[in-house]
This record gives structure tokens, C-alpha cells and sequence, in this order.
């Protein structure tokens, strides 16, 4: 199956529109885990989704302390090499092994991202990462300079074909623009969370930096399934269920949002998780959206996002449909990109 693909940035890279996100492959037994996960069931989705046409994985050494990358990594080892998918990590966030479900520390200096790239092949069983990632900022005082400027010699040495940060702001990607360029930038972004519009991607458009956003169905509430008693039912250890998006009265009115995006999904033939990740990729200057799965089912209920095309009917319905149920703030429309 052929998927769209278009370039990361200026980087060498093209992906497809949807990449596979591993975050709940980790599995549970740390702090921001998704409670269990089996990992056969894991390879499984990640072969669906190459089956499919999907041509990058996004994980990261956080994602259950270094399972994730494991599971990736077997997954990833069992296809044939003409089928593997790109790989995109990332580092700075250092667990303590003996408490694993306390928060991670932000450190970012050139130790943590030397180190965490050595620690990442390993785990990925690969001798270069196809873009390499700085997870969070830096929380300890170090300059991010000294930090970047690691991420720029992994670059030329060819351990990264391609680095970048995620959740940074407009102020610390200038800081590394400075030093070398930021090839991309992984911000969270979704119908719900749409902040990123008014600030990180009109930067990434200016500077030709490739973003690839995560959360484009804000980890489940978007998809036509989803209710307030699965959030019930989750596990104790589950992420989600400390988050006010999850809860009430944010909950309602998230599932209002969700459910007024089911004729336009019908329209297309289409599903709900389809119709939220084309509104991402809709935005000047994404070049894809990472996308998780828990199984190969998963995977099917969303994969028409990477193709689906919104008319400009389908944009002003849920357009207005942001307006009504006051669900998330910021700019709305893909058509009128980063002004009021």
C-alpha cells in the first residue's frame, strides 16, 4: 500500500503523513506509562502499520524506560530490510531505575544527549537513527547551546541523519537555530490542543523546519469509541487518568467536539480518528502526524487519515463546531494559517 509522503524540513527525509507512535508500547511500571502491554501485540501493530505503508516510527528512551526501543528494535529486525521503516528517538529525560515511577528529570547537557544516542542504538540494535530528538527542555539550568551544538556533531558524524527537539518554544529554537539548524520540531497538536498554531509552527514554516506533531487524536479522545467509562476502566497506572482532558468537565465537552466530527467522517466513508489526523496534516508546514496503537486493529482505525483530503465544507463545519463547544483555544482553520 502507498501512503503520501512529504519532506522533513530540508532534511533527506520523506515520511509518510502518519507515523507509528510507540509511546504505549512501553508498556506500564513507570510514571507516565499506559498501564500493560504485550509486546507480540506490539510488533504485531507495528507490522500492520508498515503493511499499510507507514515508513517511520517515533519512540524515545523514556517510553518505558528503554522497552519501547526494544520492542521497536525486534519489530523493526524481524521485517525484511527493503521493508524497514525509518526510526525516530529521542533523549534528555533521565529516570532513576530504582524508583521508575517517579517523574523523569529534563537534563539535557552533551552527556545526556551523547550518551542517550550511544544507549538508543543499542536498544534499537541499529548503527544510526534516522532522527535523533530532544525530548523536553532542559529543567536544570544548562544551556541549551552546548546541549545542540552535541546534537549538530552527531549529525555530522552520521550517528543522526537528522536532529531535532520537541516541545520547544519559539525562543529555545531560536537559541539552536543559532548554533545549527533544527531539522525538526515535534510539537503536540490536535483539534483539542491547537496552541502550537499561534506560535511553534509559524516559526518551524519561516525557518524550514519539518514538524511532525504528536497527539493529533489527544491520545484517544478522538476516536469513535472512546467514552467516559473506558477512562473508568483504564488502569490505576494509566497516564490519562490524572489529566484534566480526561476528566470533567473537560471530558464533555471534548466528547461533543468528537462527536460532531462523525458526519463529516460518514461524508468520506471514513473514520473519526481519520477525520482529526487530516486536520492536522492540513497545516501549512506538517509533514506528518504521529499516530500510537495498542494492537493491529488500532492501527486500521486510523490509517485513512494519512490519505483523507477535507473540503473546505468539512473545515467550516468543524470550524464551527470548535466555537460551539468552546473546546481548546487558538486558531482553527488550516485555510487562515497563524493569523487571528
Amino acid at each position: 500500500m502507498s501512503l503520501p509522503t512529504r519532506a522533513l524540513g530540508t532534511s533527506s527525509l520523506e515520511i509518510t503523513t502518519v507515523g507509528f507512535g510507540s509511546w504505549a508500547v512501553g508498556g506500564g511500571g513507570w510514571a507516565f506509562g499506559w498501564g500493560p502491554q504485550d509486546d507480540d501485540v506490539s510488533i504485531a501493530a507495528i507490522h500492520r502499520a508498515v503493511d499499510l505503508g507507514v515508513n517511520w516510527i517515533d519512540t524515545a528512551a523514556i517510553y518505558g524506560l528503554g522497552h519501547s526501543e526494544e520492542v521497536v528494535g525486534r519489530a523493526v529486525r524481524a521485517l525484511p530490510a527493503a521493508a524497514r521503516p525509518l526510526i525516530f528517538t529521542k533523549c534528555g529525560l533521565e529516570w532513576d531505575a530504582a524508583g521508575p515511577l517517579r517523574d523523569p528529570q529534563c537534563i539535557v547537557t552533551p552527556h545526556t544527549v551523547r550518551h542517550g544516542i550511544v544507549d538508543s542504538l543499542r536498544r534499537l540494535g541499529i548503527e544510526t537513527v534516522d532522527l535523533f530528538q530532544i525530548h523536553w527542555p532542559d529543567d536544570q539550568g544548562n544551556p541549551v547551546e552546548e546541549a545542540w551544538a552535541e546534537m549538530v556533531r552527531l549529525r555530522e558524524e552520521g550517528k543522526a541523519r537528522a536532529i531535532g527537539v520537541s516541545n520547544f518554544d519559539p525562543d529555545l529554537l531560536a537559541r539552536c537555530e543559532a548554533v545549527g539548524h533544527v531539522d525538526a520540531l515535534q510539537p503536540p497538536f490536535s483539534l483539542i490542543n491547537r496552541r502550537a498554531a499561534g506560535a511553534e509552527l509559524p516559526w518551524a514554516a519561516r525557518h524550514a523546519t519539518g514538524v511532525i506533531c504528536y497527539s493529533p487524536m489527544e491520545s484517544g479522545i478522538l476516536t469513535g469509541t472512546f467514552t467516559a467509562e473506558r477512562v473508568a476502566a483504564m488502569a490505576d497506572e494509566d497516564w490519562r487518568k490524572r489529566e484534566h482532558t480526561f476528566n470533567e468537565p473537560e471530558l464533555g465537552r471534548n466528547l461533543s467536539l468528537r462527536d460532531a466530527l462523525r458526519p463529516i467522517a460518514a461524508r468520506h466513508d471514513a473514520t473519526v480518528a481519520a477525520v482529526a489526523i487530516a486536520w492536522v496534516t492540513r497545516w501549512p508546514g506538517v509533514s506528518g502526524a504521529i499516530v500510537g496503537a495498542r494492537s493491529p486493529e488500532q492501527v486500521d482505525g486510523w490509517i485513512g487519515g494519512a490519505s483523507l483530503a477535507l473540503t473546505d465544507d468539512d473545515l467550516d463545519e468543524i470550524a464551527a463546531a470548535l466555537r460551539e463547544t468552546g473546546v481548546g483555544e487558538g486558531l482553527a482553520d488550516p485555510r487562515r494559517p497563524y493569523s487571528a
